[in-house]
């Protein structure tokens, strides 16, 4: 009897750890952990991450979860050591990266060349999926085509005639210069005069003298947060009275902070998708995001990482840790739901998003337009 027991709870027990045991699936996600716009890449990782710890908890899942990740700085010659890096590991299956279109740009060549599946979850340069079509590349937030349309037919609607322009010369800046002054012009606004700056410039006297001449009703900044606190500080230095009308790369928490809320009042930005309560997931993120004890916000695209990251996970469960399989299963969705909506990519890899949210900032803080005083009438955008 006493042998069969111990024999039996032998059995039992063999049985159930190899019920138990899981592979472990490498997964990685790259962003800008460190440098200017690291709020956005922390805000990314956690969400990812988040979303790779839910993966985890679930007792359905056929495997376990391990996250690489790696800090791109937003720099496109370190974006793309890691990206190479992540690339060639060959235990890692799919990733989740970039939030900077000038990395992002500068990458895809090599997630091609090594068969690496990536889900883009910030960078709105058209040309990441446009550029070629790269089966390996896909991505989840929408692109500064649509963006820029709808700032555009925006501005113009508020009774705004002219714009000068101050853009980085990076390809987001380039990108962002070319797709607004294309929209503006089919919407009948005018622009009086443009101006690249490099993306590490510090002083804007020269050009923001200039612009103060032309004496515009709104100045177009397309750039990157650390960028966008400089101008807005110098531009009430030399006394530039114009609205402030950025794009999605200042629609960031830090872009408040850098500016003080008193500078950045007023100031417009435009992203894709609906803000963070208002998408159809958004509530379950932000409880589960709460719940996790980040160290820092999701900021603006932190729903499209934890977007990303799932539809990885989704194809490596039902696919295996295949890159070939994964990428397949990628390519062909369509309709897959989501905390940000359904997603379907096209046959570039890129999902459609058709709502683009106007933000303004009001009493320090992110709003969307509709939703505040200045759409009441209750305030004025500055001019």
């Amino acid at each position: 009897m006493t042998i069969k027991r111990t024999a039996a709870c032998i059995v039992l027990t063999l049985t159930a750890g190899s019920a138990a045991a899981k592979d472990t699936v490498k997964v990685a996600f790259i962003g800008p952990l460190t440098g200017g716009v690291s709020a956005n890449g922390l805000g990314g990782r956690n969400s990812a991450d988040l979303a790779v710890r839910l993966r985890n908890s679930d007792a359905k899942a056929k495997y376990k979860y391990e996250l690489l990740v790696l800090d791109d700085e937003c720099k496109p010659n370190i974006g793309v050591q890691v990206a190479t890096k992540a690339a060639a590991d060959k235990a890692v299956i799919a990733g989740v990266t970039h939030y900077c279109s000038a990395v992002a740009i500068g990458t895809v060549d090599i997630y091609h060349r090594f068969g690496l599946p990536v889900v883009v979850w910030g960078a709105v340069l058209p040309d990441v999926t446009y550029g070629n079509q790269f089966r390996e590349v896909h991505r989840v937030n929408g692109t500064m085509i649509n963006q820029n349309q709808v700032a555009a037919n925006f501005m113009v609607s508020q009774g705004f005639k002219t714009w000068a322009v101050i853009h980085d010369t990076t390809d987001y800046g380039k990108g962002h210069n070319k797709y607004f002054g294309e929209a503006l012009a089919k919407a009948g606004g005018k622009i009086a005069g443009t101006f690249g700056v490099t993306a590490d410039q510090q002083d804007f006297t020269a050009e923001l003298t200039q612009i103060k001449k032309l004496n515009p009703d709104v100045l177009y900044f397309a750039g990157l947060t650390p960028l966008g606190v400089r101008v807005r500080a110098q531009m009430e230095k030399v006394g530039v009275n114009a609205v402030l009308q950025g794009t999605s790369g200042i629609r960031s928490d830090a872009f408040i902070e850098g500016a003080t809320p008193a500078r950045a009042e007023g100031t417009l930005a435009f992203q894709e998708g609906a803000p963070i309560e208002k998408l159809p997931g958004g509530k379950f993120f932000s409880e589960q995001y709460a719940k996790a004890k980040y160290g820092e916000p999701p900021e603006a695209y932190g729903a499209f990482a934890f977007a990303g990251m799932n539809l990885i996970l989704d194809a490596i469960e039902k696919n295996g840790p295949d890159r070939k399989r994964v990428m397949g299963t990628l390519n062909s969705t369509r309709d897959a739901d989501s905390i940000i909506g359904r997603i379907s990519f096209d046959d570039h890899g890129q999902n459609t998003v058709d709502l683009i949210a106007k933000y303004v900032v009001q009493d320090g803080k992110w709003t969307v337009w509709e939703d505040s005083q200045y759409a009441q009438g209750k305030r004025k955008l500055r001019r």
